[in-house]
């Protein structure tokens, strides 16, 4: 077997880990670009006015003199906003960005899975996944704990997820304040996308007003924030104008269903499911991804047999059967969510020794066609003066009885 590294193969999941800091990158650009034009469009403005005047005569030099000056004055305070941006935001993220880089192109360098080197990489990407397995399921604590420990801050996305924590925080608590700002730091490449995240949260918002009977408040809302969406949601925004006539207590389907507290849920899985694909982030942990790798290699029909099962195979591992009396860490769990495989040669697995059974340790066949090892036969053949007996039907019979199955 090579033990040539498989460079493709170990970038597959690290889209991610390269494209987060990425967009925080463009997040950064876009605003220095806003900074720029608007301060660009007011200068540009100012010695237009300049042109104009020296053009049509009799203007005075101090007025000459306190535009120009208003004009550096601009210019100097861009100049800072600049700085301050690349020092607080810009510099940071591209360290990240570099860290990142460089980290992916240790792999590229590596000649063997055998190198040291290697080993210490797919240690810190187990580290990674732990993290981020942590993080999606909000134990930050422990999260930022392990990234302490095994010095990986820089690799790994504590600071997004921190955010993701805050906004459904928020939105739990019945606010849509802070995702509707995150809506609006991200409203381009939404758009882009064609994703309706800021128009349920407008609803939500125009719900709740409906809810506590505020009709005049909930009419200028709708006209200011529901009303620009009519091109796409038109059906949606004819329903909800009808929540003026209907108390939060009504028995009206419709109206009931655009009542439920549960909407509240609905809006915190669509949040997150944004910042994911804005970030080309799965939707499932990765931890969890590679997992799926390794079970579907294994996943076979006999490992939902209680009378088949392996106690070495985690598919086989407890919650994977249900009537299995095996416990471990659950990794049948996830073995649900695979295919089976095809095994274009099986490997055949003795019930009683769990061994492989190979031509060094041959399949010994009972007259009924059940297969075990020959080294388990042997040994029960020694314990009860060459009498075997088939654990799953009791059948005894001689040693010599048994036949070879050659393996082909």
């Amino acid at each position: 077997m090579s033990n040539k590294v498989d460079v493709e193969g170990a970038f597959l999941f690290e889209q991610p880990f390269a494209r987060v800091p990425y967009e925080n990158y463009r997040k950064v650009f876009r605003t220095s670009q806003k900074h720029i034009e608007r301060e660009y469009g007011a200068i540009q403005s100012a010695a237009s006015d300049i042109s104009s005047s020296l053009k049509a005569g009799g203007t005075q030099a101090s007025e000459l003199t306190t535009t120009i000056d208003g004009m550096i004055g601009r210019v100097d305070t861009l100049k800072r906003k600049l700085s301050d941006l690349h020092d607080c935001a810009g510099k940071p993220t591209q360290d990240v960005i570099r860290e990142r880089l460089q980290h992916m192109a240790m792999v590229e360098n590596l000649g063997s899975t055998a190198d040291s080197d290697y080993n210490k990489w797919a240690d810190q990407r187990l580290d990674r996944w732990l993290v981020d397995w942590c993080l999606r399921h909000g134990k930050e604590k422990t999260a930022k704990r392990i990234a302490r420990e095994k010095e990986i801050e820089v690799l790994v996305d504590l600071d997004l997820f921190s955010d993701i924590q805050r906004i459904e925080k928020a939105l739990a608590e019945y606010s849509c304040t802070e995702a509707l700002a995150w809506c609006s730091e991200n409203k381009a490449s939404l758009r882009k996308v064609k994703n309706t995240l800021e128009f349920d949260l407008r609803l939500q918002e125009y719900i709740e007003l409906c809810r506590v009977e505020k009709k005049s408040e909930a009419i200028l809302y709708l006209q200011k924030h529901l009303i620009p969406w009519q091109e796409t949601h038109l059906t949606q925004i004819l329903q909800a104008s009808g929540l003026l006539a209907f108390p939060s207590g009504t028995s009206c389907r419709p109206y009931m269903r655009l009542y439920d507290p549960l909407r509240w849920k609905a809006l915190i899985k669509l949040f997150r499911r944004s910042i994911y694909m804005l970030n080309a982030l799965p939707s499932e942990p990765l931890l969890n991804l590679a997992l799926y790798a390794g079970l579907a290699s294994l996943k076979l029909p006999a490992c939902y047999e209680h009378s088949t099962k392996n106690v070495d195979c985690p598919v086989c591992d407890g919650d994977s059967g249900g009537s299995s009396s095996m416990r471990g860490m659950g990794l049948g769990k996830l073995a649900k969510e695979v295919p089976y495989t095809h095994h274009a040669n099986s490997t055949i697995v003795c019930h009683i020794t769990k061994k492989i059974m190979d031509a060094d340790n041959m399949p010994m066949a009972f007259p009924n066609g059940y297969v075990y090892s020959r080294e388990a036969m042997e040994e029960m053949a020694a314990k009860n003066n060459g009498v075997v007996i088939c654990p799953r039907t009791g059948i005894s019979c001689q040693f010599s009885e048994l036949r070879k199955v050659f393996i082909s």
